[in-house]
């Protein structure tokens, strides 16, 4: 469910020209070879945060996935992560789901110095076994749109069906703001985020308070590049989730503040 890496791909050609170029002037080490269209990455984690809510019930994920990016702006991509909050949810059902997998695909261009726009759709996708009949499946689908400028990124997404498996919740939206200032220094770039999650209300539902699944998420942090495609990302998020709403069968709290720790490897 963190998950828009888009990376624009360099001409082959150009990056062989400019290799052999400064192959005469400069040692190999200090060319930097060509990403190409296509990127991986993997990452370790203190655990999965979504949304601000926990997606392993505190437990560390293994988190990692593919990106496709074509110079002209479009891009498709898959990420995956392991979870246990379905698990945890429906122990009495017997309905089980070790993984997510989210497919992703959209158009990302420079429209302007300094101004990107970002636009697409992405299919969350949960594998189950054991679901009931009275089962809302999890599985969601949404659309996004997204502009950045400068350091700072605003994203609207919007939710075509159910949200998560919460029941009449299709027209949910999440709007976000993300903050990533690079400061020059030894690779640190600090970050900042908030967002809402706005989940509508019905008469044909559960719930008994209209606003009670909205909430609003935010985190602060830090992430060093430590050189060779790594990155350690250090972080404090929280969420004022009603914990009425966002607590397991396990006792915990979904939405409860924590600290967060993550070493990202791209290929």
């Amino acid at each position: 469910m963190k998950k828009y890496i888009a990376i624009t791909a360099i001409a082959a050609a150009s990056a062989l020209m400019m290799g052999n170029s400064l192959a005469q002037t400069a040692p190999a080490a200090e060319v930097k070879p060509d990403p190409g269209p296509v990127t991986a990455n993997v990452t370790l984690a203190s655990e999965y945060r979504y949304r601000g809510l926990a997606q392993t019930n505190s437990s560390p994920a293994i988190q990692g996935g593919f990106d496709y990016a074509h110079e002209s702006g479009f891009y498709i991509g898959n990420w995956n992560s392991s979870i246990s909050w379905i698990s945890d949810a429906q122990t009495s059902a017997g309905t089980s789901s070790q993984i997510e997998m989210d497919f992703y695909a959209g158009y990302k261009k420079e429209v302007m110095p300094g101004l990107t726009l970002d636009g697409g759709a992405l299919q969350y996708y949960y594998p189950t076994k054991g679901m009931p009949s009275t089962y809302i499946n999890a599985n969601t689908t949404e659309v996004y749109v997204a502009a950045t400028y400068d350091i700072a990124t605003l994203k609207y997404s919007y939710a075509l069906t159910n949200l998560f498996g919460t029941a009449d919740s299709s027209g949910a939206s999440y709007t976000d703001l993300t903050l990533n200032y690079d400061t020059g220094w030894m690779g640190v770039t600090l970050n900042g985020h908030v967002g809402y999650q706005y989940v509508p209300s019905s008469t044909n539902s559960a719930r008994t308070v209209a606003t009670s699944y909205s909430y609003t998420d935010w985190k602060l942090g830090i992430t060093k590049d430590l050189g060779y495609g790594m990155n350690l990302a250090i972080a404090y998020i929280g969420t004022n989730a009603n914990i009425a709403n966002y607590v397991n069968p396990q006792g915990k709290n979904l939405g409860r503040g924590t600290g967060f720790i993550s070493l990202t490897k791209t290929f």
